[in-house]
């Protein structure tokens, strides 16, 4: 079993930056790939940006592109979601996910195990 934690959520301003954080309560190589979701009140869950953990290949949603950067820290299973040029529609509960699946195509489906989530909150 693979708990995560995700820190970092808070009130920001449009236009504003944040980074979440999300930590892997074990380091375990057979993590193949960790990725961030989000969910406003009302919507679906969706998946954010994923990273391949071996390969360090990404994948993001299309309405975070060229916004958002998913990245990790070397040899540790802790990934950071940067968030920048932030709008108010990206205000959601962001949740870690990890996963030992080989695929992914950033659906919830293809992910084992998620964090508590933290709150993003954008204001005009």
């Amino acid at each position: 079993q693979v708990l995560l934690v995700e820190s970092g959520g808070e009130s920001v301003q449009a236009g504003g930056s944040l980074r979440l954080s999300c930590v892997a309560s074990r380091y375990s190589d057979s993590i193949r790939f960790m990725g961030w979701f989000r969910q406003a009140p009302g919507k679906e869950r969706e998946g954010v940006a994923h990273l391949d953990m071996y390969r360090f290949d990404t994948r993001y949603a299309d309405s975070v592109k060229g916004r958002f950067t998913i990245s990790r820290k070397n040899g540790q299973n802790v990934v950071y979601l940067q968030m920048d040029n932030l709008k108010l529609g990206n205000t959601a509960m962001y949740y870690c996910t990890a996963t030992y699946r080989d695929y992914s195509d950033l659906r919830a489906n293809n992910f084992n195990f998620w964090g508590q989530g933290t709150q993003v909150t954008v204001s005009s």
